[in-house]
């Protein structure tokens, strides 16, 4: 792998795991950043593939919080509730996934302006919501009515549209739902542990015939970038959202668009 390729491949990692667990879409900003700076991936793999970074990130700051709700599930009720609902919220994400992964990846993949579009208007939804959304009743992540889970799971799926955001489409529809902020972004984490993960597996299944020597070692360096960046990130937002709410990722996202619609209108 040439030098220029690994040092893009690096700086892909890093904006996946800045951006994965926070509302601003990080497949956006990836595919976005894939394309000026003149990045192709054989089936648009590394874009996905890469965020298995960030989920092991996510395994290693809650994996005492997650081997104690296994360990209580036989005698534990409500350890039992919190891996239904999010079992739950991921089936959404399942189905639809699998039936349309062709056209996610051949076409909405492939349209940059429909991402910028997106990123701005998802920005819009973010600064709305965050002012008008109902008065938190559910402040425990691993609390939710499964029926509130299974909800959030299908809001999950808009974030099949790049640009939209996974975690932005699930922490705007708990806070709907009446989840509190630091509980809509918490959720938003576990959810994403199977999404991911199942979006790596079912990805890497499709395109097994693609990936050469140079696009595992593109992936395995992004792989590192995007687990080192997703640490800070998840330590960080949690504490974050709690004092300030989402108000500055959606400023974030429509700059973000904007800048972006503009350069791709120009040609570039």
């Amino acid at each position: 792998m040439e030098t220029h390729t690994t040092l893009i491949a690096a700086f892909l990692g890093l904006i996946e795991g800045l951006t994965e667990f926070i509302p601003v879409s990080s497949t956006g900003h990836l595919l976005l950043a894939g394309h000026f700076l003149g990045f192709e991936s054989a089936g648009k793999t590394f874009e996905v593939v890469i965020q298995l970074g960030a989920v092991l990130a996510l395994l290693t700051i809650y994996f005492g919080k997650l081997w104690q709700v296994f360990r209580d599930a036989p005698r534990d009720p409500a350890a039992r509730r919190f891996i239904l609902s999010v079992l739950v919220a991921f089936l959404p994400a399942v189905f639809i996934g699998v039936l349309a992964h062709d056209f996610i990846k051949n076409v909405l993949f492939e349209t940059p302006r429909l991402i910028a579009v997106m990123l701005v208007l998802g920005g819009v939804v973010l600064l709305f919501v965050d002012k008008i959304a109902p008065e938190p009743r559910h402040d425990d992540a691993t609390a939710f009515p499964v029926k509130m889970s299974l909800i959030i799971g299908f809001v999950q799926c808009l974030a099949m549209i790049p640009g939209v955001s996974r975690s932005g489409a699930t922490i705007v529809g708990a806070l709907m739902l009446g989840a509190g902020k630091r509980a809509a972004a918490e959720f938003s984490f576990f959810l994403s542990l199977p999404t991911m993960a199942g979006a790596f597996a079912y990805d890497i299944y499709k395109n097994r015939d693609l990936l050469d020597a140079g696009a595992v070692n593109e992936i395995v360096v992004g792989l590192i970038c995007a687990f080192i960046s997703a640490v800070l990130v998840v330590k960080w937002l949690l504490g974050f959202v709690s004092r300030h709410g989402y108000a500055l990722f959606g400023w974030w996202r429509i700059i973000v668009g904007s800048v972006a619609f503009v350069a791709l209108s120009m040609g570039f």
